[in-house]
């Protein structure tokens, strides 16, 4: 028996294959053994990888479950065609994805909500152990679990140029993004945030001058999007002015960056929303007892950038960095402002690390390893907790196994809690009924992959060290 006779089996014939094409006989059955297949997908040998990520998304398409880019959506806001304000969450799920994904469906679900990103960081691809492909199935397995139809946002967040190794060698650098990007392009990654900000450099003189190897690269990987794109779909393209924890953005520079950029796309469709820094850093500012200090986030610059940015050059608006650690009476200012996106990460990661079904054997086997393997990212005033909360985002590809290996009523715990936490940042965020008017903008498209043909090539281990997360 091969592969992917194997995992039909083992779905209980729930789904038909023929024709390069999958057909769901039993969705009821199919449910009850969709933890089994993304499983495998996971943590299969390289020929059972395959078959079952290739089911995944194929009984996706089946069912009318599309990876699809909000491109349009965001346009459509750009040109004021419809004015009720709300700001996408962009979350990044670095842990237990498929568990996070399907808490992220059902919240969706009970507010019919449709405009809601997911997303992975060039950075979070190497220490979470998690490629795009194996990312997307989890996702669209979640999807699948929880019945839910539509159009499912996956994003490449921060594919960013490393400033370093681009000085030493800049086509390889280049070559290492468009790599990337093709790759997640075809595991169904329909959005992707260049972050070219590294390379602005200050010290130029003049703003044009110092966005220029920004605005530069960010078109030139821009058009590789568009030659790598599947017929019939249009990417959502983000740019970024500021790096995330630099200094505050200005008009000036937004201007900067956009003038040269669309001067150099060469008539091709360009980005659909601009990043920029407002006071924010990833992860947030770690206090010496291992909690978080307030942040001073300048929402008149995310405010007047985001006018700029949609009156001026008919963008969707300006997208916030580092959000998901802020104090809670922050994020319905984001709606405020007007940024069209937010970006969601370490707070779902602290969730699961300190959630209370989580052995203490575990924590402490974690705490352990980054003492053996992570001590040469310890600055020298840092207390253990800020070492711990720092680093152990490291952990979390050793460690990937042992989180999906938790007791099931764990994970259903801790699911509840993630389903709660993006209930309230859905509600605070203004994504309540929101699934219709994804519907009126967003037509995604009927996309089938090839049958595999024999076991998955491990990919190509890079490393990602400097990169922003």
């Amino acid at each position: 028996m091969n592969a992917m006779e194997a995992l039909l089996q083992s779905l209980q014939h729930s789904v038909e294959t023929s024709d390069g094409r999958a057909s769901v006989r039993d969705e009821a059955t199919l449910k009850t053994r969709l933890d089994g297949l993304i499983y495998e997908a996971v943590f299969g040998d390289g020929e059972t990888q395959a078959a079952a990520r290739w089911l995944i998304w194929e009984i996706a398409q089946a069912l009318g479950i599309r990876p699809a880019s909000i491109h349009e959506l965001y346009l459509a806001r750009g040109r004021g065609a419809f004015d009720r304000p709300f700001t996408v969450p962009a979350m990044n799920l670095r842990m237990l994805a498929y568990d996070s994904a399907r808490a992220v469906f059902r919240a969706a679900q009970m507010i019919d909500a449709g405009a809601f990103i997911f997303e992975i960081a060039r950075s979070e691809i190497g220490y979470t152990d998690q490629r795009p492909a194996e990312y997307a199935s989890a996702v669209l397995d979640a999807a699948i679990k929880e019945g839910f139809r539509g159009p499912v946002f996956i994003q490449g967040d921060h594919f960013q140029v490393n400033a370093k190794r681009f000085a030493e060698t800049p086509d390889a650098e280049m070559n290492a993004v468009r790599g990337l990007t093709q790759e997640a392009i075809a595991a169904g990654f329909y959005n992707i945030d260049i972050d070219t900000s590294t390379l602005v450099d200050l010290s130029r003189p003049g703003t044009y001058e110092q966005q220029r190897a920004n605005f530069e690269r960010c078109a030139e990987l821009s058009r590789s999007v568009r030659e790598l794109q599947p017929p019939g779909v249009t990417v959502s393209v983000g740019g970024e002015i500021g790096e995330v924890g630099g200094k505050n953005s200005t008009e000036e520079e937004l201007r900067a960056f956009m003038d040269g950029y669309n001067a150099g796309l060469g008539g091709l469709t360009g980005i659909s929303k601009i990043s920029i820094q407002t006071g924010t850093s990833h992860g947030g500012v770690v206090l010496p007892d291992g909690t978080l200090a307030d942040v001073a986030i300048d929402f008149d610059v995310l405010k007047r950038l985001g006018e700029v940015a949609r009156r001026e050059y008919g963008l969707g608006g300006a997208v916030q960095h580092g959000a998901s650690t802020l104090p809670e009476s922050a994020f319905g200012k984001f709606v405020e402002c007007g940024a069209v996106e937010v970006h969601l990460a370490t707070a779902f990661q602290t969730l699961v690390f300190e959630h209370p079904s989580v052995p203490q054997q575990l924590r402490d086997e974690v705490k352990d390893w980054l003492y053996r393997n992570a001590m040469n990212e310890r600055k020298s005033k840092d207390t253990d907790e800020q070492f711990v909360y720092k680093t152990r985002k490291k952990a979390i590809g050793p460690f990937k196994r042992a989180f999906w290996n938790l007791p099931e009523s764990a994970r259903m715990s801790i699911g509840m809690a993630l389903e709660a936490r993006f209930m309230f940042l859905f509600e605070q965020l203004g994504v309540r009924d929101t699934a219709r008017l994804v519907a009126e903008h967003v037509r995604p498209i009927e996309v089938h992959q090839a049958l595999p043909t024999g076991a998955l090539k491990a990919a190509k281990a890079e490393s990602v060290e400097g990169l922003a997360d």
